[in-house]
């Protein structure tokens, strides 16, 4: 038995979908480099967002420590693409996810990132378990 592509993304963890729009391209059509990395942010947030959360937590919130990306094909003008998110690592004041976008079936781009959890004088400080309970329900 088969199981359907809408039935392996919801098995990878979070997964939302992004249409690629004029303003994501270059004057040919194709998706500019660094729009890859604003469709999985807007996939670690629309996770918050779609629980009546805010991805800026009481006592601080997320920042990008480390970003490993790789390409695999170009996105396009009006392409619809799917984000995943799932959970890889939680430590003490970070958090490890991979992000995927694929369009249709095919993997076109992956990441890998470190985020890492600081207060609002941007100092890095531990996670506490409520948030390391939702960070794991989210993703």
């Amino acid at each position: 038995m088969m199981i359907s592509f809408d039935n392996r993304i919801k098995s990878l963890g979070y997964s939302m979908q992004i249409r690629v729009y004029y303003e994501d391209t270059d004057t040919g059509g194709v998706v500019y480099h660094s729009n890859y990395l604003n469709f999985c942010e807007r996939a670690r947030s629309e996770a918050f967002f779609n629980r009546a959360l805010n991805p800026i937590l009481k006592d601080g919130h997320f920042v990008a420590r480390k970003i490993v990306g790789n390409f695999y094909k170009s996105a396009k003008l009006g392409d619809i693409l799917h984000v995943t998110s799932k959970l890889i690592q939680m430590k003490s004041a970070s958090f490890v996810l991979s992000q995927t976008i694929y369009k249709e079936e095919e993997k076109i781009f992956n990441l890998e990132i470190t985020l890492a959890y600081i207060n609002f004088a941007g100092k890095p400080q531990k996670i506490d378990v409520n948030t390391k309970e939702l960070i794991q329900e989210l993703f």
